[in-house]
This record gives C-alpha cells, structure tokens and sequence, in this order.
C-alpha cells in the first residue's frame, strides 16, 4: 500500500442501519437480506457527514476513505459535491471516533497529483484544522494520520508556506524535538537518547522536507524555528551511533538539513561578517590555524555550518547504502563548502582534516548519477582549499576522468548532461592555477577525452565545459612541449564547433570561479 494513502480497515456496510426496537442496530447479516439493501451513492454518504448521531458521521467519514483509495475519479466527485468542507469541519468534532474517520478520508483525497483537492483542504482552513487536531489528540493513529495528510498537502508549492504559518512550530514541538531523542533540559546532557523512528516522524519529517526547498523566506523560517536545527542534527547523530542510517525519516533529515544549507553564506543574520576576499580561502589552512567552533552555547542555525557538522555528514557517506541519503549528505557538504566566508574556510580545512576527501573519491565511483554529480561538485567547492586542491588532484582526477564520456561513446554508468558538466567543472577547477594538477591530467590520457567532447558532444553545455578546461590546459605554458609531442596542437585547445558559445564563458554559474550550492527539490508524497 502507498505510505500516504490507505484504505478503511472496517467498511461502513451498517451506514443505513435501521434502528432496532431497543435502540440497537440490526445485524450486518440481517441488513443484506433486506431486500431493501442497496449501496448508497457517493451524494448520501456526503449526506451522512452531516447526520445527526456520531456513528453515522464515522461510519461515513470512513466509507468515504474507502472509496477515495487509489480513485482520483471518486476523489473529484467528493471535491465537487462539496464533502471536503465537511470532513474539514469534523476534525474539530469532540468524539475521536469521528475526528479519526474524518482525517483518513482527507488523507486520501488529498494523495495524488490533481492538486486541485489540496487546494479545496486549503480553501476551507483545513491545514489549520488539522493542526489543531494535531495539538489536541493523544491519539498515535490520528498523529500519522494527520501528519501524513500533511505531507501530501506540502507537496503542492502553493500551499508549502500556509503549511510552515500554520504548522511549523507544532510540527516541531509535537513530533520532531520528542521523537527525535533530543531534550533541551535533560538531567544529563552527556547521554545521548535515541530517536524514534516512527511513522509519524517519518511523516512530519517528509513534510518539513517538501517546505523546505521552498525558496528563501521558508528557509529561513524553518532555520530560525525553535529547536528544529538542533532535533534534526541529534536524531542524525543517533542514527549513526545506532548504526542505522538507511531508513526513511534519516532521508528526510538529512534532505531538510541539506535545504537549510543552502545559500547560508548569504542568508543568516550577519553573515556580511564572515565574508572573505576570494583569495584568502585558502589562508587559514595554509597557516595551521584551526579551531573547534561547536560549544555549549552553540544551537539553533548556527549549529547548521559549525565545523563539527562535518563529522556527521562524512558518517553517513560511509555508513548509509541509501543513494537519497548518499546525495544529501554530500549536497549538504558542497552547500557548506561554498561563498566566501570565513566559515567555509573552516569546513573545507575540517573535511581534509577529518579524512573525508577519500571518503568522497570513492563514492566518484558510485552507479547512481545524482550521487556522483553531489559528490562531483562538492569536491570542486573543497578545492578552493590550496591544499585540498592538490589532494583532490593527486587522488580524483583518475576516477573524474573515468565519469566523462568520450565523445559520443558514454561509459557504462552513461551519466547525464548535467553531471558530466559537473565533473568538468570540477576538473577545472582542479587544474586552475596548478600545473601539477594539469600535467596529471595529461598524464591520465584526459586530452584525447576532452578534445572528443568538444568536437562531436550533441551537448551545447558538454562541449563548453570541455572546451574550458581545454583552453585552460593550454593556458600552463610549460606543459605545451608535452602537449605536442603527444601530437596535440593549438587547435585542439579551441571551441570545437562554430557558432558554440564563447569559451570564455562560466561553465554553471554567473561569476568564474564561484562555487555552487544546492537545494533538494520537494520530496514526491507517497
């Protein structure tokens, strides 16, 4: 069954039960024989929400969860007979029974792509009711499924930044600081809890990950949200203590905190502070000065691009199989990894220093493209380190030149597009500035790859990255007696094709030499 939408486990066959002389109702048998027994029509179930005793109000709530179940026509037909505004109302009725039997159907008319019945939960101050609901209930299964309508409902982007209004610090308070293991005030700081993988975390983490990618205010709602940034990272923590780090909800943190990342050189309060000049990236590593940042009286966004973070995300690339986690931990990095400030110096200083350069290498050789292309750009944002870049030089170019196709013949990963300009871009940078970096690259019979991509790739983007890097190899005059004694010439080195876009040009981004974040998409509902 799909996570988020599910049938009624009891069908309400006794919704036109008629009263017995005692006030009981007659049996389900006794109704089939009547000959009077007939389904009702989708009109009459709506009809029955507004019945005056609870037990047919539930019983209808839950027929119509029933039908919705894998039907997007019955779905419409709800939506348009009017039964949304009703089930919405009923979440706020006193008896569990009902409030429970209304959000079951909501959650499953709300699953699916015809954004449509989303809109009509939103419409009639649904997302609010059920965060009311949320507040109120004890109930575990009316927890789940309230916070899995939710996630369907996040996944609509119109209706992400209602969510974090109306549901963000609830979300938080409710379920995530408490499942996460995470305590603000324990007896024992030192002793670490260990999350509850639940499925209303799972739930309430998938829909934080939808609102989070949704631009730069829902970004810095939820960095700024009470105990959210430090929940997440302790859950992670747990997950890699426990040992168990290939689960959903680990998925969905590490997608939230690889969000939150992104773009926080520029978007956290005084962040101006930080900034360097581009050229001093690489002048705290080169001078030894390093320092542990993470304290007590560290929390909340700040915590987000402390140097120990790193720790943490390079555990997950060695311990998590889950290729989503894999993309995000090294997304996470790359984000961190990027602008030019003075915290970016520290993470990329504290990767080389935790060993996490081979860590990344490695995963180079991964199958799974949106792995190798996180991986990719992560290693070209850690090379603005002058010491990282000769590492990743003497120990990447082999396995980033193995990714790039030669000409028209793709390898057997046959990697798309975007990665393959991604680990041009890398090798680039790589080569930059560095003649040693470049001369590997000869040596690694690189040329004859370029020179092909730049010639007969049936990619634009492909043939300009390549041509660069080209040009750029070209660019270290002590390595053109190499080139041409290898039977390379200056023309080689040019735009392979007329009329391509001038070489001169960046690669991905506007300015040369800027690094390059990354935000996760919204997670699809399920």
């Amino acid at each position: 069954l799909s996570l988020l939408e599910i049938p009624s486990n009891q069908l309400p066959f006794n919704l036109f039960c008629l009263p017995h002389k005692r006030s009981s109702m007659v049996s389900l048998d006794s109704i089939r024989r009547d000959p009077r027994w007939r389904d009702p029509n989708l009109h009459e179930v709506i009809s029955m929400l507004s019945h005056p005793m609870d037990p047919v109000k539930s019983n209808a709530a839950a027929y119509l969860q029933h039908l919705c179940y894998e039907n997007d026509h019955i779905k419409q037909e709800v939506r348009q007979l009017n039964g949304v505004p009703i089930l919405v109302e009923l979440l706020d009725h006193p008896k569990a029974e009902v409030h429970r039997k209304a959000c079951g159907a909501l959650r499953n008319i709300s699953f699916g792509k015809d954004h449509n019945n989303k809109m009509a939960i939103k419409s009639c101050d649904g997302i609010q009711a059920l965060v009311r609901l949320l507040r109120k209930s004890s109930s575990v299964e009316v927890k789940e499924l309230v916070t899995g309508t939710l996630w369907n409902l996040s996944s609509h982007e119109p209706l992400k930044l209602t969510v974090i209004n109306h549901g963000l610090q609830t979300l938080t308070d409710e379920i995530i600081i408490p499942h996460s293991g995470w305590r603000r005030d324990s007896a024992d700081p030192s002793k670490m809890q260990s999350a509850e993988w639940t499925t209303v975390f799972k739930n309430t983490s998938g829909c934080l990950r939808n609102v989070s990618s949704d631009g730069a205010e829902a970004r810095q709602r939820l960095r700024e949200c009470q105990g959210l940034v430090d929940a997440l990272l302790h859950a992670l923590q747990s997950a890699v203590v426990n040992k168990d780090t290939d689960n959903k909800s680990v998925e969905n943190c590490v997608c939230i905190l690889r969000n939150l990342s992104y773009h926080v050189h520029k978007e956290i309060p005084g962040a101006e502070r930080f900034q360097q000049e581009p050229h001093a990236n690489h002048l705290m590593s080169d001078a030894g000065c390093f320092f542990t940042f993470l304290c007590l009286s560290v929390e909340g966004l700040e915590l987000l691009y402390q140097p120990e973070v790193v720790r943490l995300y390079l555990s997950l690339l060695t311990c998590s199989h889950n290729h989503n986690t894999l993309e995000a931990a090294a997304g996470a990095l790359q984000n961190l990894a990027a602008g030019h400030w003075a915290w970016s110096s520290y993470i990329r200083a504290t990767v080389r220093k935790e060993k996490g350069l081979p860590i990344l290498v490695e995963l180079l050789r991964s199958d799974v493209d949106k792995v190798v292309r996180a991986v990719a750009i992560a290693l070209r944002n850690l090379a603005m380190d002058r010491r990282n870049k000769d590492l990743i030089g003497s120990y990447a170019l082999r396995d980033l030149v193995g990714n790039l196709p030669c000409g028209q013949q793709h390898p057997a990963k046959n990697l798309e597009g975007d990665t393959v300009v991604s680990i041009l871009n890398t090798i680039h940078e790589i080569i930059t500035e560095n003649p040693e970096n470049a001369r590997a690259l000869i040596q690694g019979h690189a040329v004859q790859k370029l020179v092909a991509i730049n010639k007969s790739s049936q990619s634009a983007r492909e043939t300009k990255a390549a041509s660069h890097v080209l040009q750029t190899i070209w660019a270290h005059k002590d390595l053109r007696n190499t080139l041409i004694k290898a039977g390379w010439n200056k023309s080689h080195f040019k735009s392979g094709k007329q009329g391509s876009d001038d070489i001169t040009l960046p690669l991905m981004d506007k300015n040369q030499g800027q690094q390059i974040s990354a935000c996760i998409p919204s997670a699809k509902c399920y």
